[in-house]
């Protein structure tokens, strides 16, 4: 939703978790990889066995680290690139990068600044389980192998409030112009 906004405002958005289904679908080291390590179950008519994966991965940290290691580096790679042809164009004063794991996949390296959301548990937990199609019990292990909300939120530069109490387009405004103006400083 955040980043939706952003886009409203022009700013280009690189998302990490629609790109890492993409980049396992179609980066054919990556899928050698994949199918190296998860079988051939993991790609069912030439394209990726999502429920296979999910079932090979949840509940079980070391294959779950073992996916991550062998994905995040591919799309974190991915996302420099993208955002160095972005900025390269000079067509924007600044993109984004929208990840669900920044500080857990390393990705938050080499970024100028980290933009926080932050919800009440309850709220994400019920915003996850309707996006997703997912049980209670699904997105708290989720929830339990990520960085306490927080601790994540005191590593971030700033941080907006999506508690459905606050209203959201006048902080990411206000963040908006707070970023332009720090551009024009550097």
């Amino acid at each position: 939703m955040v980043s939706r906004l952003f886009e409203v405002l022009g700013l280009p958005v690189y998302y990490a978790d629609a790109e890492a289904k993409q980049l396992m679908q179609t980066d054919a080291t990556l899928r050698e990889k994949i199918i190296s390590h998860f079988g051939e179950a993991a790609y069912q008519h030439d394209q990726l066995n999502r429920a296979y994966l999910a079932a090979q991965v949840f509940g079980n940290a070391d294959k779950t680290q073992l996916l991550n290691s062998l994905v995040h580096p591919v799309v974190i790679a991915h996302a420099e690139q993208w955002m160095q042809q972005h900025e390269a164009s000079q067509k924007f004063p600044y993109v984004l990068k929208e990840a669900a794991l920044f500080f857990e996949s390393g990705s938050a390296a080499g970024l100028d600044y980290i933009i926080g959301v932050s919800a009440p548990q309850a709220l994400r937990l019920q915003r996850v389980m309707h996006r997703d199609g997912v049980g209670r019990q699904e997105v708290l292990a989720r929830m339990s192998r990520q960085i306490d909300e927080s601790l994540k939120m005191k590593l971030c530069d700033f941080v907006l409030i999506n508690d459905e109490q606050q209203l959201l387009i006048p902080q990411v405004l206000a963040l908006h112009e707070q970023l332009l103006a720090l551009r024009q400083a550097v």
